[in-house]
């Protein structure tokens, strides 16, 4: 059955990443559907690549101009979470960790032709097991069907911005039911899609969990067309390190020996990047957004590296604009129906995002802005408001979380934990994990990351470029990464070779080492790049020349590449 309609009448089969817990008391101890009646619905809005400081509760140089009163609710009405972290930031990955409780390299999804089969999407599993109806709408980005959920309407991969086309459970193989909404943005078909179904298309005797996730604003932005006119007037507050690169930044993995890589590691607002900037491409996508008849070549480096950013970050915050106008329709409809106050809501994205800073674009990177993720909560029934918490929590405790508050069970192989009583107390358990695991694998692949490994505690950060492929192929030359995030928050100087932090460098390789084992990262599943991981690891003088030749070696074929005209060189699993 393929159908093409502007109808809200949808085949209710899909899903939508909203957390909402409502509807009674929460009884952790019981996971029976007998008394699911008593349970509270479960709402998760994920947002794709909607980064914290673009969220004005989180504070930050956008957060006068580009309010977010909605999402912000949530914050002075409930907890904030100043720590929250994906594993891995890349779509896939991270809802894949969300679904599973399981990190990458445990659950397969690791990169952008991640899935998570039916029969393995624990979270619907569970909470079916414990008497929910199960829904998934809006962006699902994990290849095979969400057959564990009881209703789905999810957009096809990326899918698109505007008249987007939804899969749905039919007659036919998964992939070739679908209905369109024709005319509509796809944030608010999405919204009218999770509106339909609470109204009519829920088991009113069922609590429900329901997974709402927008598209919005994954790139290349594209905002309903109201939004047009918004900042238009307006110049966008730019990250200092947007125009300045401290001598101290980044390490060899990313500048190279005497920062002949700085043009090709990482692609680039401006032109800095040959390869892929915005620069290149945002003139022909938004031309309303540069001068008449823009030609780079008339103007200077300065210039058309502000014209990309402004066009960069206004369509940016124009679809965060519609994702926050959405959300206060939503939250409308539960207060309408009295839902509201019995419905715990989660908003979170999928990962952080670049938004200029150090002139990268994307995400991927380790970097704060890429790896940390907003986190807000709202139930005023067990979660007191006003809550700022720095607790460090990942995308993989997500999962158990929502389930305790669901009375569901937790797998045993679900590697993530609850952090329900953080939130209802406000107090750290003494036994809670002091470090965030991150790992990057698609090596530089798209964006120009090399591959990547470390940890983030609540006071520095540890990072690894190891630079190989899955198994081991098109190098790039290691290097290591340490930043103070209490003095120097912004990321700006590496104080790895510091003689003066030698003693804290062995104490986090060490910390990184035990937490790899922790998460069951040994190795074991790519061991040519783990040997490449292992070459590299002390990061002596012999070690340091051989990433010096490396660099000289990327380099070359990076030039090569150029002259070529390959501007997307694909380098996973040794291509």
């Amino acid at each position: 059955m393929s159908v093409k309609t502007r109808s809200r009448n949808l085949l209710w089969t899909s899903g939508l990443l909203v957390l909402i817990i409502a509807k009674g008391q929460v009884f952790a101890e019981d996971s029976t559907s007998s008394s699911a009646v008593n349970k509270p619905n479960i709402l998760y809005i994920m947002s794709d690549d909607h980064a914290a400081h673009a969220i004005s509760a989180y504070g930050g140089r956008l957060a006068e101009v580009a309010p977010t009163p909605n999402i912000d609710r949530l914050a002075k009405e409930g907890a904030l979470f100043q720590n929250a972290f994906c594993t891995n930031s890349i779509c896939s990955p991270s809802r894949a960790c969300v679904l599973t409780g399981q990190y990458d390299h445990i659950n397969g999804a690791f990169d952008l032709g991640g899935k998570v089969d039916p029969g393995k999407q624990m979270l619907a599993i569970q909470m079916g097991k414990a008497g929910y109806q199960t829904a998934m709408i809006g962006k699902w980005h994990l290849k095979s069907e969400p057959a564990d959920f009881d209703y789905y309407c999810v957009l096809p991969g990326q899918g698109k911005y505007h008249s987007p086309e939804f899969r749905v459970r039919g007659d036919q193989e998964w992939g070739k039911n679908t209905v369109q909404y024709e005319g509509q943005h796809s944030t608010d078909a999405i919204t009218d899609i999770t509106i339909e179904w609470l109204q009519e298309g829920r088991d009113q005797e069922k609590p429900f969990f329901l997974m709402h996730h927008y598209k919005a604003p994954h790139d290349y932005f594209d905002n309903a067309e109201r939004y047009e006119s918004y900042l238009a007037d307006v110049a966008i507050p730019e990250p200092e390190t947007l125009w300045t690169r401290d001598p101290k930044f980044g390490s060899l993995a990313t500048r190279g020996a005497y920062n002949e890589l700085v043009p090709h590691i990482g692609t680039s607002i401006g032109g800095r990047n040959p390869r892929r900037s915005y620069l290149q491409d945002l003139p022909t996508l938004y031309p309303a957004e540069f001068p008449l008849n823009f030609d780079p070549a008339n103007h200077t480096a300065e210039e058309n590296t502000r014209l990309a950013y402004n066009a960069y970050l206004k369509k940016y915050l124009r679809c965060v604009k519609g994702i926050d106008d959405n959300l206060g329709r939503l939250f409308a409809h539960l207060e309408k129906t009295g839902e509201l106050d019995n419905t715990i809501i989660i908003y979170t994205g999928d990962q952080g995002f670049m938004l200029g800073e150090h002139d990268y674009q994307d995400k991927r990177w380790m970097y704060e802005e890429s790896q940390r993720m907003p986190f807000l909560v709202r139930y005023p029934a067990a979660i007191p408001a006003g809550q700022r918490l720095d607790s460090i929590i990942e995308n993989v405790d997500y999962g158990p979380m929502m389930l305790d508050f669901a009375g569901a069970d937790i797998p045993q192989d679900v590697q993530g934990r609850s952090f329900r009583k953080l939130l209802e107390t406000g107090k750290e358990p003494a036994d809670w994990k002091q470090e965030a695991y991150y790992r990057y694998w698609m090596h530089m692949a798209h964006h120009d990351n090399p591959g990547h490994v470390g940890i983030r505690t609540k006071t520095h950060k540890l990072i690894y470029f190891y630079g190989c492929n899955y198994d081991g192929g098109y190098q790039t030359p290691p290097g290591w990464e340490l930043y103070d995030l209490v003095n120097d928050p912004f990321e700006t100087q590496n104080l790895f070779a510091d003689p003066e932090q030698q003693d804290l460098v062995q104490e986090l390789k060490a910390r990184l080492a035990a937490t790899r084992l922790r998460v069951g990262d040994d190795g074991s599943h790519y061991p040519k790049c783990e040997a490449v991981l292992q070459e590299f690891w002390d990061y002596d003088a012999a070690d340091q020349a051989k990433a010096k030749e490396l660099s000289h070696q990327f380099l070359k074929r990076r030039l090569q590449e150029l002259k070529e005209g390959k501007r997307n060189v694909r380098t996973i699993h040794g291509q």
